[in-house]
C-alpha cells in the first residue's frame, strides 16, 4: 500500500488509538500533572510520526520519528507509576505497555527502511 498521507501510516493509526485509550484511562484523573504529562507524551507519538511525514524528507522523518520513540519511552515509564500509584490497574498497563512496545519497534523498523 501506498502511503499518500499520514493518515495511511499504521503507526500513526495505532499510535492514535494508544492515545484515545490513554485519554479514555486518565481523562478523569485528580493528579492533573501527572495526567497531562502522559497525556502529552501518547499524543507527541502521533504527532511526531504526522509531521515528519509531512516534512517530505526521509532524514526530516527519520529525526521526527525518533523523537516519536522517545516518547513511547515516556509513555511506558509513566505507565509504570500509574501501576503503582494505582491509577490503572494490571490488565490496563499490560494493554497499553505492549501496544507502546508494538509502536515503539514498528517505528524503528521503520527508521531503519527509510535510512
Amino acid at each position: 500500500m501506498k502511503i499518500e498521507k499520514f493518515e495511511d501510516i499504521l503507526i500513526w493509526q495505532k499510535a492514535k488509538e494508544l492515545t484515545i485509550l490513554v485519554y479514555k484511562l486518565f481523562g478523569k484523573l485528580n493528579d492533573f500533572r501527572f495526567r497531562d504529562q502522559i497525556q502529552s507524551a501518547s499524543v507527541s507519538i502521533m504527532n511526531n510520526i504526522a509531521e515528519g511525514y509531512e516534512r517530505m524528507g526521509d532524514k526530516e522523518f527519520a529525526r521526527f520519528l525518533y523523537i516519536s520513540k522517545g516518547s513511547c519511552g515516556e509513555v511506558r515509564s509513566m505507565l509504570y507509576l500509574a501501576l503503582e500509584f494505582k491509577y490503572i490497574n494490571q490488565s490496563e498497563f499490560t494493554r497499553m505497555y505492549e501496544s507502546s512496545i508494538e509502536i515503539s519497534r514498528m517505528i524503528q523498523g521503520f527508521i531503519k527502511k527509510i535510512r
